[in-house]
Parts: structure tokens; C-alpha cells; sequence
């Protein structure tokens, strides 16, 4: 599917600043991919009113004093979900970030909302990619999430640092949104739990992945308990726990099934252990990264377990992830599996590349509408907020992009972004900067010289 590009004339149009409020739009003259119940809509209108979703159909017109904005044939779409993301969490890597605990008796309570900054500078960057959400996701203390096979080692002193002196937990991520005119960007928090499987995971255990798939099996056994037995735990009746109060608490919903626990393997080996450990103690599970799940996608399908890749892993890093090829995601979807793309580099600093790496993964076999639904309804719906984002639905928070076109060709543009409503400014510190030293003629201060 490819629509026709707008005219200069009807792009400048949509460049707008954003507004202050919610108010009534209705986008008409648009070719809709809804993402949810009503499918594709080759030519009809969205209405957004007090920052939700009113009215979406073929036949939907606008209401009596809404800010018409016509797309002219133009694509709209939900907004763009970032998975495995940093966003709002780090601003320079080298710097710190807000996504690690480093303490062994705070791992699974270690919660990513509290260092939330709506003001970091990779925020409007990914919104000009048509990004208006993302699932914040902290890292294991061995390093980066997602498939980063970095050495345990201290941000500022370089040692490495012993097995076991960190948990195997990385705490809990949340669900945010990137409204500009917002003071508080959460949407929900404690959306799942953190844990990395396969060498990684095995190497903050103890060094085997029998350590770590005997100490999780223990852990969550002393969680069910404690569970159970916070009378006694109160009174100093309880047998020995491994873990900190803090920690057994957080991981209750975990233990009862009722909140997902990221697991990140690439291995299909590891796969395979990994939903077998799922199964056996009744888990809610996502994999993250499964650079070799190509190889056991009927068995992931058949599990009914969502799985995050980057479509353009495709050189192996390591032996765990030998098979890693472009047609991953593809393979995964046409499987059955409910596939979640993810960008680079842990979802930060590049996340505006978002639509094209769901580009990439059509180009090798991923169905058009199967990559949209990967970074719109179905992290929504694996992270539990698909009952507010990712589709066009009436009744839900109104995170609509407006597009020139086929969103995955590079040529394509967002020409207006509504996050909750509010048209935002289409605009970076990286554009500021351009428009400030693109005039360098002689009358222009000294100081910008």
C-alpha cells in the first residue's frame, strides 16, 4: 500500500504548533488503518474530542465546530509504541540512566517509574517518527536489555562485579506517553517484570543457566509463600527467604499469573527451556530479543507468547544468537506469533527509526498490516493497555499520526501528531539548533558565529 504524497501546500498546512488543550478535530479525507475492529478504511474520518477517540468510520463526518484537517488521501494511523525503550529514562548513556538498580536486595521492586523526565531531549526526536508511546524497560545490571551482551561492569569504575552480587531481577517497567503538554507522562505502571535468560542471565546467577533456572523456581516458591503467610513474615515466623520483603511483594503478581515477565533469550534452546519454565509455573511470559525463534516459532505460536525482536539482527553477536537473520520477524508472525518490534540501541536515542524497522521486516516476508499491529495494538496489548492505546477505536486515548504516506517508506512524513489529544510541536533541540546556525550572514549575532 502506498498513498499518494500531499502537496507542499497541504503539508504546511498540518506544521502547526501544538495545542494547549484538548480540543475537537476531525481528520477527514483519510485512508485509516485502524489496527483494531474495523480494519482498513480506504477513505473516511477520525473525530478526536477531550482527548479521546469519538468517532472513526467511512462515513463519520465532522461535528459543528471541530478544527477540520483534511489528509487528502493521506495515511492515519494509531500512534507508534516504542517496546524495550529507555525513553524518558536516560538522556546520554555514557552519563547514567535511570533504568538500573545495582543493589542485590532491590531487583524486582526496582520500579522505572520514579525516574521518569518528560523533558529529555530523545522525546520530541521520536515523536517527529510518529512514536507517541512507549513500554520503559529497565536494564539487568549486567548491562543493556534486549539482546546487549555487555560485561557486568560498573558504569564509572570499570571493575567487573561478581556473579550473584546483583538480583537476577531488573525491576519493573511502565507504560508512558509523550505528550509535550503534559507534566506527568505515565499511563500505567508495574507492567511487567524484567528478567534476562540465556548467558547473560546465567552469568548473574552464578555462571550456569541450571543456577538460574533453579534459583528462579526457588525464588518464586518463597514468593508464593510469603504470599500466603505475611502473618507469620510479620511476626519473624517465616522459614528463610531469599529475597527482601520489597522484592516478595513485588513479584506476587508475577507468581499468580497476573503480570508478564519479560524474558530475554535469543537461543532456541533457551526458547524452548524458557516456555517450558513459563508453563510449568504458570507464567504470563514475553520473550525479548529471540534472535532464534525463526527456528521454534510453532512452538512459541502454540504457547500463545508475544515476542519482541529488532527486524535488522541479522549478524550474530555471540553463539547464542547463530541463526539471527532478517526474515525473523516474518517467520515469527506467518507462525502465528504475535510479533512486537522493538528499535536499536535498547529504544532510546533511535527510536524515531521505529517505522523503519517495521519497513524492514516487510521487505523480508512480514505481512504490511502484522508490522503496523507490531508497534501499535500488540505491545498495547502485551504490556495490559490495550484497552487505552494502540488503535483507532472509539472511547480510546486519541494517539492518532497523520501520515503522507506509507509510513514505512523513508519518504514519508508525519505531518501532524496527536498524543491524548493534543496536536504536538513538530520540532526537536536538534531543528532549534539548525534553524539557529543555518543564517551565518554577517548582521547575525557573534556569539551563534
Amino acid at each position: 500500500m502506498r498513498a499518494a504524497l500531499l502537496s507542499c501546500a497541504a503539508a504546511a498546512a498540518f506544521l502547526i504548533a501544538g495545542q494547549a488543550s484538548a480540543e475537537t478535530v476531525a481528520i477527514v479525507n483519510a485512508h485509516i488503518f485502524t489496527s483494531g475492529p474495523q480494519g482498513e478504511i480506504p477513505s473516511g474520518a477520525v473525530v478526536l474530542k477531550d482527548g479521546r477517540i469519538a468517532a472513526v468510520g467511512a462515513n463519520v463526518q465532522a461535528p459543528a465546530g471541530a478544527r477540520v484537517i483534511d489528509a487528502r488521501g493521506g495515511v492515519v494511523t494509531a500512534g507508534l509504541i516504542a517496546a524495550d525503550s529507555g525513553l524518558g529514562a536516560v538522556e546520554v548513556g555514557a552519563l547514567g540512566d535511570d533504568l538500573t538498580s545495582k543493589t542485590g536486595d532491590l531487583s524486582a521492586a526496582f520500579d522505572v517509574q520514579y525516574g521518569l523526565d518528560p523533558d529529555v531531549t530523545t522525546i520530541p526526536v521520536a515523536r517527529l517518527g510518529g512514536v507517541t508511546g512507549a513500554i520503559v524497560t529497565p536494564n539487568p545490571a549486567g548491562g543493556g536489555f534486549g539482546g546487549d551482551r555487555d560485561e557486568m561492569r560498573d558504569d564509572t569504575s570499570g571493575v567487573e562485579r561478581s556473579a550473584g552480587s546483583v538480583g537476577l531481577f531488573a525491576g519493573q517497567a511502565a507504560v508512558i506517553h509523550l505528550d509535550a503538554a503534559a507534566k506527568n507522562q505515565l499511563v500505567k505502571a508495574k507492567v511487567a517484570q524484567i528478567v534476562p535468560l540465556g548467558g547473560a542471565g546465567a552469568h548473574i546467577a552464578g555462571g550456569a543457566r541450571g543456577v538460574e533456572f533453579v534459583k528462579l523456581k526457588a525464588i518464586l516458591d518463597d514468593v508464593r509463600w510469603y504470599a500466603k503467610n505475611r502473618g507469620a513474615y510479620d511476626r519473624a515466623q517465616a522459614r528463610d527467604l531469599r529475597l527482601s520483603r520489597e522484592d516478595l511483594e513485588a513479584l506476587i503478581p508475577v507468581a499468580e499469573g497476573r503480570q508478564p515477565l519479560v524474558l530475554s533469550v535469543d537461543r532456541a534452546s533457551d526458547i524452548r527451556q524458557a516456555l517450558a519454565f513459563a508453563r510449568d509455573e504458570h507464567l504470563k511470559v514475553v520473550l525479548d530479543g529471540a534472535a532464534e525463534g525463526w527456528r521454534v516459532a510453532d512452538e512459541i505460536a502454540a504457547a500463545h507468547v508475544p515476542v519482541i525482536v529488532y527486524p535488522l539482527q541479522d549478524l550474530p553477536g555471540d553463539f547464542e544468537s547463530l541463526g539471527s537473520t532478517l526474515e525473523n520477524a516474518g517467520r515469527l508472525s506467518n507462525a502465528g506469533v504475535t510479533v512486537i518490534i522493538k528499535a536499536a540501541e535498547g529504544g532510546a536515542h533511535r527510536v524515531r527509526e521505529t517505522r523503519y524497522d517495521a519497513g524492514n521486516a516487510v521487505a523480508h516476508g512480514m505481512k504490511w498490516q502484522a508490522a503496523l499491529d507490531a508497534i501499535t495494538i500488540n505491545p498495547a496489548r502485551a504490556f495490559g493497555v490495550g484497552d487505552q492505546l494502540g488503535s483507532i477505536e472509539p472511547g480510546k486515548m486519541a494517539d492518532v499520526v497523520v501520515w503522507s504516506g506509507d509510513p514505512f517508506e523513508p519518504a514519508s512524513q508525519p505531518l501532524a501528531v496527536f498524543i491524548d489529544g493534543h496536536q504536538q510541536p513538530m520540532t526537536s533541540r536538534q531543528l532549534e539548533l539548525q534553524k539557529r546556525y543555518q543564517d551565518l550572514s554577517p548582521g547575525y549575532p557573534p556569539q551563534y558565529r
